[in-house]
């Protein structure tokens, strides 16, 4: 059992000139309450290793060990050590300190001077331009021990700062930078940054870049790169896996009946509500209900296209093929609401509950820089599960979102002679919980799974018209409510 340790002990404690305090730390080391982990520095956790308890403080460290000093170039934008423990300071003279945990690096260099903020205590760290001006130094140090950030991160921060506060902040930082360059002699650091800021905001002014989302900005086309990020994420998960082939059965009667529950299911999803009879009645005779015409059109719309083969063929080539067939086919869905702009892609962010969507200006080169990974899947299936993700995820439209992305994966499989794949009601809150797992924690196994049981499970709908397949449905409790049952097959 550990000795317990008074609470008044701090977890770090400093060496004292002051005969009071360092009587009191004489004392605890006596009791052995505190140990020493490194010059000047002791503690009271007797229990974890000096490197951990140094790097949770390396703050309170910095602050006390090297007073006034200026938290600069790579770690006045990152505010933290590097992964290795590497931290970097403006200091009084050029040196290097190791204690356990933390490698502090002090560069000579100009004190604080007005904007630059108190960081911590008597710890201050470079403004914002001051920083970006230290980072374009030159050094010859590589990674983690480099002063300065990879000249790609530099632009990918500088291209975030348009994206999170708009063009006029970062006019507002090179304006900044330029005036407080000359006193901090950095005029030379300052023609970079005005090159790059310059290269970032001029329209096709690519070749000085070195990010591809830097480029892709200069090009008039951003995206969003953590959806970048999700995109390759899934497609690493999926490339090279071998998946299930399920054939299509090939007869037109069965894919009229299948193209039934599948338009039927995939609006029941999005709380487009109808009694199984009332949808066939709506796509019997090709006539809204009187009391729900909006919606009685989006049954009439999906059916529309998931029913003929000949659409379902369609698969895109190239990016502006994706955006003509996804225009296309939203066009006809919501083709009686048009205050949701069938047809044309967003022109306001839109979320749904606590997730954001891809921002409205970044639809374009997010999808255009996402479908290059499907192009690499060779997979029916992969293929499919991967361009439902990415229109799902990016939302390039006001409304319909899920439903198109539903279209454009089933097309995948259909064009390719397999079966098509239908999300029961009382698989919804699996579908839904997988995509969010996939959203928020880039954990793609989950998705993938869910995605593969509804795969087998819609390989099994083999009935010849709509009768017997409501009847298997049922059968399958595939109308239930996800609280209700579980899907059986």
């Amino acid at each position: 059992m550990g000795k317990s340790t008074p609470s008044k002990v701090q977890e770090i404690i400093f060496a004292s000139s002051e005969k009071k305090a360092s009587r009191r730390i004489t004392g605890l080391l006596k009791k052995k309450l505190i140990q020493k982990i490194a010059p000047r520095i002791y503690t009271s956790n007797l229990e974890e290793d000096p490197a951990v308890i140094i790097k949770r403080n390396w703050y309170r460290i910095l602050a006390n060990q090297f007073p006034e000093a200026l938290l600069s170039h790579r770690s006045a934008l990152e505010f933290k050590p590097t992964p290795k423990g590497h931290i970097f300071l403006t200091y009084t003279y050029t040196s290097n300190v190791s204690i356990p945990g933390l490698t502090i690096h002090l560069l000579k260099g100009p004190k604080p001077i007005d904007g630059d903020a108190p960081f911590f205590e008597n710890l201050f760290a470079s403004q914002e331009a001051r920083a970006f001006l230290e980072n374009l130094q030159e050094t010859r140090k590589q990674g983690e021990e480099s002063k300065t950030l990879p000249i790609s991160v530099i632009e990918e921060k500088l291209e975030t700062i348009i994206r999170a506060r708009g063009e006029q902040a970062l006019n507002a930082l090179r304006d900044k930078a330029r005036a407080i360059s000359q006193g901090l002699e950095m005029q030379k650091e300052f023609k970079k940054l005005d090159q790059v800021i310059s290269s970032l905001l001029a329209t096709g002014k690519s070749k000085n870049l070195t990010s591809s989302i830097a480029v892709a900005r200069s090009l008039g086309e951003p995206v969003d790169p953590s959806r970048i990020k999700l995109f390759e994420s899934l497609y690493e998960e999926l490339a090279g896996k071998v998946f299930p082939e399920h054939k299509a059965s090939g007869s037109p009667n069965n894919y009229k009946a299948f193209a039934f529950f599948e338009g039927y299911f995939s609006n029941y999803i999005e709380g487009t509500e109808f009694t199984v009879n009332e949808a066939k009645e709506i796509v019997r005779t090709a006539t809204p209900l009187p009391a729900r015409d909006e919606d009685s059109h989006d049954i009439l719309g999906t059916y529309r296209i998931v029913s003929d083969k000949k659409e379902m063929a369609l698969c895109p080539s190239s990016a502006d093929e994706l955006f003509d067939l996804m225009r296309n086919r939203h066009a006809v869905l919501l083709q009686s609401r048009k205050s949701k702009k069938p047809g044309e892609f967003k022109d306001r962010n839109n979320r749904a509950g606590n997730t954001e969507f891809v921002d409205w200006t970044l639809v374009n080169g997010t999808l255009k820089k996402g479908i290059e990974w499907y192009f690499l899947l060779k997979d029916p299936f992969a293929k499919a599960v991967y361009m439902m993700f990415l229109v799902s995820e990016v939302h390039p439209f006001l409304d319909g979102n899920g439903r198109i992305a539903r279209v454009m994966m089933n097309a995948e499989l259909s064009s390719k002679g397999y079966v098509k794949i239908i999300i029961p009601t009382v698989f919804r809150e699996d579908y839904m919980g997988a995509l969010r797992k996939l959203t928020r924690q880039q954990i793609a196994d989950p998705f993938i799974r869910m995605m593969l049981r509804a795969y087998d499970f819609s390989s099994t709908l083999k009935q010849e018209n709509l009768d017997e397949m409501e009847q298997y449905l049922i059968s399958c409790d595939a109308f239930k409510e996800p609280k209700e049952g579980k899907l059986k097959f």
